[in-house]
């Protein structure tokens, strides 16, 4: 066996943890877009919540815009707003227990090679 060969047991715990760190990326990725999403949908709340009499509104379907009632409109947006809220929620929650297994991950790493390094 050469010195430089990584042994299996090593190649299989460098693969999980490029596994997580992946898993970890996505979840990021996501808590981003979602923080984009909730801002908008804020904001398009504020719109609505100022007293406008009379006012003509429109939601977007796809790329069609629709006229709709003013309060169902808000009404689904608040609703929308608690969904985005508790998606967040779940992806911080998600976010903190791949960071835990992400660094025992690592550690467990870092110890399988230390001895190895030292031989």
């Amino acid at each position: 066996m050469e010195g430089s060969e990584i042994p299996p047991q090593i190649q299989e715990k460098l693969a999980r943890l490029q596994q997580m760190q992946q898993s970890y990326d996505a979840v990021l990725l996501q808590k981003q877009q979602l923080d984009v999403e909730l801002s908008e949908t804020d904001s398009a709340i504020s719109e609505l919540e100022k007293p406008t009499a009379g006012e003509v509104v429109y939601k977007q379907v796809g790329r069609v815009l629709i006229k709709g009632e003013r309060d169902a409109i808000l009404n689904e947006l608040k609703e929308k707003k608690e969904l985005l809220t508790l998606r967040q929620s779940s992806l911080a929650k998600q976010e903190i227990r791949l960071k835990e297994r992400l660094n025992e991950a690592q550690m467990q790493l870092r110890e399988s090679i230390g001895p190895q390094t030292n031989a």
